[in-house]
């Protein structure tokens, strides 16, 4: 019997919306598995269930690639912590988990990671390759345990984007390249935004866009003007926050308003939870995207399933969450249900 082999992303991505999680830092952070600050991705050795209920939660919502959770999880990093030793067994645990994840729903794809190494410098040869040696390694192990596709992400030197790329090239797996400019408006070695995603079309990536540091209305300039750039496919995962032009990253977020201020004098990363866009922001931008010809859609750093839930509703699909979106009809102060007493629904106007 001849088998059919699953659809690529590209040819998933040409039949219409393709929706991925990302930005698994922050929600497993606020979970009390990992530390901020360090960021580092230890969870896969600690605490893999863990994960693996992040990666389902995030699948029951609608994303229909579960990504390896490798981000920060490179050689440089880890000698940072001193722990270099744990670099494989955690890349390949990652991997595995997400490979088990995807599984578990035939036709869920699985992402190896490669990301920003912190490290780059555009004068340095030695230091761009120390930066190409970690992504060899990295993409090296996502091959051998099963991923269909490569993703890199959170990129704000054009040079290191397509160093990953070309490297992520050379596994024969189709590419996702996604950047993030500070707020500077260019990438760090001063290539404009659009002149890199150009470029990296040019050079073969399969889906090129722009992820994190930028909440829905920063993002979607961006994106507007990428999007009639290239002729590939556009990837678009804000984060989700109330980023604005005077702020326009969420390093540079302010927040007058708390009493009790971040002992290290940013609301970034650990108190801009009063910065939160609310559900139904994340899905007006995933519907304006998705109106403009982005097909590869999600969410990145604070991201929750329910924001993964909206994107995928927003873009007409039903997902395994959607038994649970709200029915406001049967709340007992803002329903419209027949059997809710009026004299209850009345206080809605004074509560």
């Amino acid at each position: 019997m001849t088998v059919t082999p699953a659809p690529t992303l590209t040819q998933r991505l040409d039949a219409g919306p393709v929706i991925i999680a990302e930005g698994f830092l922050f929600e497993l952070e606020r979970r009390g598995y990992l530390t901020a600050g360090e960021f580092v991705p230890e969870v896969a050795l600690e605490f893999p269930e863990a994960l693996r209920a992040l990666h389902v939660d995030f699948q029951r919502a609608g994303s229909d690639i579960v990504e390896a959770f490798t981000y920060n999880g490179h050689r440089e990093k880890m000698r940072v912590i001193g722990k270099e030793e744990l670099l494989e067994p955690l890349n390949r645990a990652a991997l595995t988990i997400a490979r088990e994840v995807a599984d578990s729903r035939p036709g869920d794809l699985v992402a190896g990671n490669i990301s920003n190494s912190n490290i780059w410098d555009p004068s340095n040869p030695q230091s761009q390759a120390e930066v190409r040696a970690m992504f060899e390694e990295m993409v090296g192990w996502a091959v051998e345990e099963g991923a269909d596709i490569i993703i890199g992400e959170t990129f704000y030197y054009a040079g290191e984007a397509l160093a990953a790329l070309e490297i992520a090239k050379a596994s024969g797996l189709e590419v996702v390249l996604t950047l993030a400019p500070m707020a500077f408006e260019e990438m760090a070695d001063g290539v404009s935004v659009v002149e890199t995603a150009q470029r990296l079309e040019q050079a073969g990536a399969d889906v090129v866009g722009m992820n994190c540091f930028r909440g829905p209305d920063t993002l979607l300039p961006y994106i507007r003007q990428i999007r009639e750039a290239v002729s590939c496919h556009v990837g678009a995962l804000p984060i989700p926050y109330r980023t604005t032009q005077e702020e326009p990253t969420f390093f540079n977020l302010s927040d007058p308003h708390a009493r009790v201020p971040a002992p290290h004098g940013r609301t970034f990363p650990t108190a801009l939870d009063p910065l939160y866009s609310n559900r139904y922001e994340i899905r007006q931008f995933a519907q304006d995207a998705y109106e403009i010809g982005v097909n590869y859609l999600g969410v990145c750093c604070g991201a929750s399933p329910v924001h993964i839930r909206e994107v995928a509703e927003a873009v007409g699909r039903v997902t395994d969450a959607s038994r649970f979106s709200e029915r406001m009809e049967n709340h007992f102060m803002y329903g419209s249900n027949e059997r809710l007493p009026e004299h209850i629904v009345a206080l809605g106007d004074r509560a």
